[in-house]
């Protein structure tokens, strides 16, 4: 999956700041491939961005329209449609996070074929795969892991990627997710792949290389989250991580979701990513945690991260508060 470039931000009429994270996330990490935003009206959600019309962003250039917002049910309202089919006329392609496929609407389905035009699902993915082979490919990978799902690691992943750069590395972020997709422009949402081919889909995502110098690959779910752990363990094992970040959010009592279970220690989530990761990539290592410290006060969550490196004996930040210069720091140092 590859999304054509720049976009068009689609708010639709949603009220709720909160709706529009998929189009905030796009801007605040690629803000070079938003043209403008288009409301439905002015009481919608605003990004910030410049307010177009389909006919000016795509004048300026906007090759796809991307719906921003999430809802609960993930479903398309019926009151977007004849703006979607307008802006498939136009000659845009559409990318939906949600989990009601475009492709599956039949007006939307049949102006798009008319129209030459490409509906994305990101969230959806079904193209062939192979299943993983375990096989060493070049290139340097380093995965961001978690002691629970939501607790930092595409923002972690993006951070990491970034300060890369600013360090004159070639470094690409590789998505999983159906937000990363759309920051990224490419990837697989590998919680929608069939298990048996989760390794071989991370694989895919992060074939051999010798034009860069390192893949930084989303991570998803835990390996200690009773639902999500197998969607871990694929992409782990396909992923071939030389250098692993693990992501934790502070205070967090209990696995998301499930108050009967308690949230793993940072060390036994160390541990059991390292003994995984290792039967595909002998020499994979942890170098950095980042904490989302959003409960503390920042003196109490610096003073919790220099405690934890001397604990841990590697870096420790926020990424948010502190960025992860510290961890980038340590991985050219090894």
């Amino acid at each position: 999956m590859q999304i054509p470039q720049p976009y068009l931000l689609f708010l639709g009429d949603v009220t709720d700041p909160l709706a529009a994270k998929t189009a905030r996330g796009i801007l605040s990490w690629r803000p070079e491939l938003c043209v403008g935003q288009y409301r439905l009206n002015s009481d919608t959600v605003s990004v910030g961005l410049t307010d177009l019309s389909l006919q000016e962003a795509k004048q300026q250039g906007a090759k796809t329209l991307i719906i921003g917002t999430a809802n609960a049910g993930g479903f398309l309202p019926q009151t977007w449609l004849e703006t979607l089919k307008h802006a498939l006329e136009l000659g845009y392609n559409i990318a939906s996070g949600l989990h009601q496929r475009l492709a599956d609407i039949p007006s939307l389905n049949q102006t798009a074929k008319e129209n030459h035009c490409q509906l994305f699902d990101v969230r959806h993915y079904d193209q062939p795969l192979e299943v993983g082979n375990g096989k060493k490919r070049q290139g340097k990978r380093l995965l961001t892991v978690g002691t629970d799902c939501s607790v930092g690691k595409m923002y972690t992943s993006l951070a990491i990627e970034r300060e890369m750069k600013a360090q004159g590395l070639r470094a690409q972020f590789r998505a999983t997710g159906q937000t990363g997709i759309l920051i990224a422009g490419r990837g697989i949402s590998v919680d929608a792949v069939i298990a048996d081919f989760i390794a071989g889909a991370a694989e895919a995502i992060s074939p051999a290389f010798t034009d860069h110098d390192w893949d930084v690959i989303e991570g998803q779910g835990s390996l200690l989250n009773p639902a999500y752990a197998g969607v871990s363990l694929g992409l782990l094992h396909g992923s071939q991580p030389d250098a692993m970040v693990l992501c934790h959010e502070v205070g967090r009592q209990h696995i998301r979701h499930f108050p009967h279970m308690s949230l793993p220690s940072i060390q036994e989530t160390i541990d059991v990513n390292l003994n995984a990761a290792r039967l595909t990539n002998k020499n994979a290592r942890f170098i950095g945690i980042c904490l989302n410290s959003s409960s503390l006060n920042q003196d109490d969550a610096l003073a919790l991260c220099k405690k934890m490196e001397q604990q841990y004996q590697m870096p420790v930040t926020d990424p948010v508060r502190f960025g992860v210069a510290t961890i980038v720091n340590n991985l050219l140092s090894i």
